[in-house]
């Protein structure tokens, strides 16, 4: 879910600076202008990677990572010593007929001594409650705003996945399949 008064809000209560990648200049300009962000990379740009140095010039300490591909390994190029990487996806492969090759920049994972770990929801269960209830406080707060995008009815559903493709879609996508 992406939020009106964001994620980069909470590890920005930490004193971090958060970087977001994003496709296009509309969404870029949403993550930091609304989202808090203190810079975005588009990753459809010519110039992505020299954003992406821009924004981060002292490195990267955590990466959690969705895409994968070639964004994936400039990312991992660009990593800090005892940085950490949430693997939560990969969708640059997923509609690859062969896997994808492993990262280019592996090497600098030793290197750097970075720690990557997968990151599945699933394995977090037990800590929904918790988490629902601090997300529903910051919501009910003002502090907490989500976005989303909304496809209705269920014959829309190839439509929707394929938005997750495309990046058509805004904040968490979901189909409503009954009023």
């Amino acid at each position: 879910m992406r939020w009106a008064r964001s994620p980069a809000s909470l590890p920005k209560a930490d004193g971090a600076r958060v970087v977001g990648i994003a496709g296009g200049p509309d969404k870029c300009r949403l993550l930091t202008e609304e989202l808090g962000f203190d810079a975005a990379v588009d990753h459809r740009a010519d110039d992505w990677l020299a954003q992406l140095r821009a924004a981060t010039p002292d490195g990267i300490d955590v990466d959690f990572e969705n895409v994968g591909g070639v964004i994936m390994d400039a990312v991992f190029a660009r990593l800090n010593i005892r940085a950490r990487v949430a693997l939560c996806g990969l969708i640059s492969g997923y509609n690859e007929a062969d896997p994808p090759p492993g990262p280019r920049a592996f090497g600098n994972l030793l290197i750097q001594r970075a720690r990557v770990e997968g990151f599945i929801v699933l394995d977090h269960l037990g800590r929904a409650p918790e988490a629902v209830r601090e997300i529903s406080g910051l919501i009910a707060a003002g502090k907490l705003t989500p976005l989303e995008t909304v496809v209705e009815g269920f014959e829309q559903l190839p439509t929707a996945i394929n938005m997750l493709f495309d990046g058509k879609n805004v904040g968490k996508l979901m189909v409503k399949t009954s009023s």
